[in-house]
């Protein structure tokens, strides 16, 4: 499970808070201690580039925020991002500098990277997303099995017990989602790997892999 660290996935100078991750060797380690990370890290914010709204939602004073978009706290949105029209921010989130959380999308308990794009219809999860990784139009993470027992991480044979009722999908840096596709609990998309649309992914995709159907991965040539 080497290929799947904190390491091999996410490039921590594109987060605005990399000691989210520190002592972490998995990113899914940090889905609980968002929440209060949030709340102290909020507080420390610059006046000058973020501006409090309403009971811990922290906006950078660039952020573009549509009047129609919902944002519950504990919440930080970065400089330059943008937050469509009807996006649902649930709590528990960090959206990057320069993310786009588009029209109808929604958002809990996740930290986006720098430059993410979900810009249409997604729903992020008990995810983190990496630098520059894209959403296709309806593609969601769907965070909990239909069993509700814990979620497992796995790939070639291995396993990791997350402990973890909830937790969607990691999306390595310049990840690409294709439109339509569904990322099961606890699947981990590889650094620069691509699914293709209307795919539902189980597992591990690994790094610079396309992800054609479910069961079917390649090396990008």
């Amino acid at each position: 499970m080497d290929s799947y660290t904190i390491e091999k996935l996410l490039d921590l100078a594109h987060t605005e808070f990399p000691e989210l991750f520190t002592g972490k060797t998995y990113p899914w380690e940090v889905l609980g201690e968002i929440h209060d990370f949030i709340l102290k890290a909020g507080a420390a914010l610059d006046p000058q580039r973020y501006e409090r709204r309403g009971e811990n939602i922290w906006v950078a004073k660039s952020a573009r925020v549509a009047e129609t978009a919902s944002i519950h706290g504990p919440a930080i949105i970065g400089e330059e991002a943008e937050i469509r029209h009807c996006a649902f921010i649930r709590g528990d989130v960090i959206v990057g500098a320069g993310a786009v959380v588009g029209n109808s999308t929604e958002l809990k308990n996740c930290v986006l990277f720098q430059n993410v794009q979900t810009p249409h219809y997604n729903y992020v999860g008990d995810s983190i997303l990496g630098h520059k990784a894209h959403m296709g139009a309806g593609s969601i993470c769907s965070n909990v099995k239909a069993d509700k027992k814990p979620v497992v991480v796995k790939s070639d044979g291995a396993s990791i017990q997350t402990g973890r009722k909830k937790f969607g999908a990691v999306l390595g840096d310049f990840a690409e989602i294709g439109c339509g596709s569904v990322l099961n609990p606890g699947t981990v998309i590889g650094r620069d790997s691509m699914v293709y649309p209307l795919t539902s992914v189980r597992g591990c995709v690994p790094a610079e892999s396309i992800c054609k159907q479910a069961g079917e991965i390649v090396k990008k040539r």
